[in-house]
């Protein structure tokens, strides 16, 4: 059995003690072994989230999170404000045009940052009463500063989807005073695809409109979750991997999370510079998620990640939208360490070389290493 390696940016490796977990003998949902696991996960989940209020969590990937973000905020035709500046942007404009609302799009090139202050003219602007965000574009590598946005459309209800920052980078819903909060479970949460989890600030109960989802109604689901139960059939092995997970994560602590990931963005950026290729993601600490370089010149991007996966058993993320093909993207949230990145720069460079490309070799390892060894300043 060859040996595989996974670098997408989700999902994520998941470690062996989730893995057991999620193996035990199945239990009744309604059981009171299984209601002790969901109090602690749901607990657990408050402190990742960095909020005093209930997350609601469902058995989907993150848009449906998202997808109860906008089912549960709005009513037809209502007006509201999209920040867009990579696939995942344009993937709130489609919702929310699905539901019938008017989408005012603040749009950025793929690649850019969303500037706070411009938001908040064009919120100011179109009069939009809730604004959908990405805090991590995954398809660019950029972490925006929701923070600043927070505090830049004030009163505005913010809608952050934090599905691959949420244990990543910083993010402190309460303090920062973000409304909405979103995110999944296969990111650097380390558990596989399946649970999709919304905070949601107690200042909105009392006037959100009729939900116009069934599953995905947040009244119906916080009152079961009031009483540690689900208002639908659980996703019974993926809570009791995800209460291993948060688990294992507390343990570390959340800021030795955001160091580590720290360290691993800048490890990736000194190992691909190191080989002479150009970043397209930030080159900054900002980038922390992903890592996103453009293929060089005379090397199909496409046929790059095909000879990765098939010929030495690594996979990176491709390009999406228009950017398919003249980027790769190597993803480290979650459970990754430096000897991970190293693997990874070291397939690239045999890769881009058996290609034909004209790269500096043997260098991008050990400049990963030496940028990992940097200490993170608090």
């Amino acid at each position: 059995m060859e040996k595989r390696y996974l670098f997408t940016p989700g999902p994520t490796p998941v470690p062996p003690a989730v893995l057991a977990a999620m193996a035990e003998p199945m239990v009744h949902h309604r059981g009171p072994d299984f209601r002790l696991v969901y109090e602690r996960a749901l607990s657990r989940l408050q402190e990742v989230f960095r909020t005093r209020s209930q997350v609601l969590l469902f058995a989907a990937s993150g848009t449906g999170a998202m997808d109860s973000a906008v089912s549960n905020l709005t009513v037809p035709g209502q007006r509201v404000a999209v920040v867009t500046a990579g696939a995942f942007g344009e993937r709130w404009v489609a919702i929310c045009e699905q539901y019938g609302l008017d989408v005012q799009r603040i749009a950025y090139e793929w690649g850019e940052i969303p500037n706070a202050d411009e938001v908040a003219s064009a919120v100011a602007e179109s009069g939009a009463q809730i604004v959908y965000c990405t805090h991590s574009e995954t398809s660019t590598g950029v972490v925006s500063d929701v923070q600043s946005l927070k505090a830049a459309v004030g009163d505005v209800v913010l809608v952050v989807d934090a599905i691959s920052s949420l244990g990543a980078v910083p993010l402190d819903t309460d303090a920062w005073g973000i409304d909405v909060v979103l995110s999944g479970s296969q990111k650097a949460l380390m558990c596989p695809p399946g649970l999709a989890m919304a905070s949601v600030a107690d200042h909105l109960w009392e006037n959100l409109p009729q939900a116009r989802a069934f599953y995905f109604d947040w009244r119906r689901t916080r009152k079961a979750q009031e009483a540690f139960d689900a208002a639908f059939t659980p996703a019974v092995s993926l809570i009791r991997g995800l209460d291993v997970a948060l688990g294992m994560i507390a343990d570390a602590g959340l800021e030795a999370a955001f160091e580590r990931h720290t360290r691993l963005g800048r490890a990736a950026r000194a190992g691909i510079k190191a080989m002479g290729l150009e970043l397209f993601s930030p080159d900054d600490d900002s980038s922390s998620v992903v890592t996103v370089a453009r293929v060089p010149d005379g090397v199909d991007g496409i046929e790059l990640l095909r000879h990765l996966r098939d010929r030495h058993g690594v996979t990176l993320a491709p390009g999406q939208g228009g950017l398919k093909g003249k980027i790769f993207r190597i993803g480290h949230i979650g459970w990754f360490d430096v000897f991970d990145i190293a693997a990874a720069l070291a397939a690239v460079e045999l890769s881009l070389t058996e290609l034909g490309a004209d790269i500096e070799r043997g260098v991008a390892v050990t400049r990963a290493f030496e940028a990992y060894e940097q200490r993170v300043a608090v």
